[in-house]
This record gives structure tokens, sequence and C-alpha cells, in this order.
């Protein structure tokens, strides 16, 4: 399968996941698929199926992980900028899941959660750090996850 497939089908793919965790945070369905392991791992072993193929084809010269020029190099490759759009597919899923797993948990009402969500969707970091200081703000726990 070509890498503008595989692209295709993980970005559109993902967004069901995402409509259930905001739109549909206390559906059995939703904690079945959107809090499952199975999307994140389906996309880890696209993931490694793809870095696999990039690293085992004619590798370009100067491509690799150790400088900004070397990922430049390895990023514009269309395999490895599929598995780069993938690694963020998979991480920013998994925490927007633990997000809204984690507010229900601590009691956050959800429409404060959705718009986190909708920022983790389109930036993880970003959408993390609002969560945190949301949860801070309200009383709901400190800034640092491990805090009960």
């Amino acid at each position: 399968m070509d890498p503008a497939t595989v692209f295709l089908i993980a970005n559109n793919g993902i967004l069901i996941f995402w409509l259930l965790l905001i739109a549909a945070p206390n559906w059995r369905g939703t904690r079945i698929a959107a809090h499952s392991i199975a999307v994140p791992a389906i996309l880890g072993l696209t993931y490694l199926w793809l870095i696999l193929s990039f690293w085992s084809g004619p590798v370009p010269q100067g491509a690799g992980y150790g400088s900004l020029t070397g990922v430049m190099t390895f990023l514009a490759s269309p395999v490895a900028a599929t598995a780069g759009w993938i690694h963020y597919l998979c991480f920013d899923l998994f925490v927007g899941a633990w997000l809204a797993r984690d507010a229900r948990r601590r009691g956050v009402p959800h429409w404060l959660v959705v718009p986190c969500l909708l920022v983790t969707l389109l930036a993880g970091p970003v959408g993390l750090i609002g969560y945190l200081g949301l949860r801070l703000s309200l009383g709901k726990g400190g800034f640092f996850l491990a805090e009960a």
C-alpha cells in the first residue's frame, strides 16, 4: 500500500475515535473503542511497518535522528513522513483518551474538557497543558500528572 493511502486511512480513520471522546464520552462504545489500547496498537504496528520499510530500502544520505538536518532529510521521504504523522496520531489519541478518563475520574465537567480535547487533536502538547491548567484552576488536582 502506498504512503498516501496509508496516510488517508489513518488520518481520516482516527477522527471517529476523537468524535466519540468529544461527543459521547460516557457511551459504552466510547469506552470500548476510544479508550482501548487496540487503536494505538494498530497505529503503532503501522508505524513500525513504515519505519522498517524506510530503513530497509535505499536511505537518503544524511537521514537520521541525530540532527535537525538529518530529521528533515528523513521526513522528506513519503514513507517516513507518513510514519511521523502516524506517530502524532497515535500519541495524541492516547493522550486525549487519558485526558478524558482523568477528567471523568476527577469530576471535571466534560463541556470544559472538550476544548482541551480539540486542541490535543490539533496540537497535542498544548491541549495537554491546557487540560492540566484547567484541572489546576478547578482545584481538581495539581499540574503534575501523578497526583491523586
